[in-house]
């Protein structure tokens, strides 16, 4: 019935209706709260013997609003960011900043020693301290000869 119809239409015409839903899609999709794309916020993980670092960038993000979770070895990083208000004269012709809550959760390759866990904000950038659990650190076994 869908291809009757398309075969008894205007092909050029059919083409340019797709492209007006295409675009009218985009649009709808571009207030989205997180771009879908990838997952917010992004991170970046640094391992060692010893442990490791993450790294994520949330600027606009107050460091009170940021909750950083370690469960085994999962960490888990929640927070949320407001929507910007603009002055009343003023109309929005873009928005893609994300606003509204986000949780981002990631396994660690081994388990963390929480008491010992560390977080620093500066300039946008929350910088985690993960240090490897002791139990978890590889050991320098020595051989025996008889």
């Amino acid at each position: 019935m869908l291809l009757q119809r398309i075969a008894d239409t205007d092909l050029f015409s059919s083409l340019r209706d797709m492209q007006r839903l295409q675009q009218q899609l985009s649009r709808l999709m571009s207030v989205e709260k997180w771009p879908s794309t990838q997952e917010f916020p992004p991170i970046n993980v640094w391992t060692s013997e010893n442990g490791a670092i993450a790294r994520t960038e949330i600027p606009g993000i107050d460091p009170n609003d940021i909750e950083i979770s370690l469960v085994n070895d999962s960490l888990t990083i929640k927070g949320s960011r407001n929507p910007e208000i603009p002055q009343e004269e003023l109309t929005c012709h873009r928005q893609e900043r994300g606003h509204g809550q986000f949780t981002r959760s990631l396994q660690l390759p081994f388990r963390v020693e929480g008491d010992e866990v560390q977080a620093h904000f500066s300039n946008g950038v929350l910088e985690i301290t993960l240090p490897r659990a002791k139990a978890d650190q590889p050991r320098k076994i020595g051989v025996i000869s008889e």
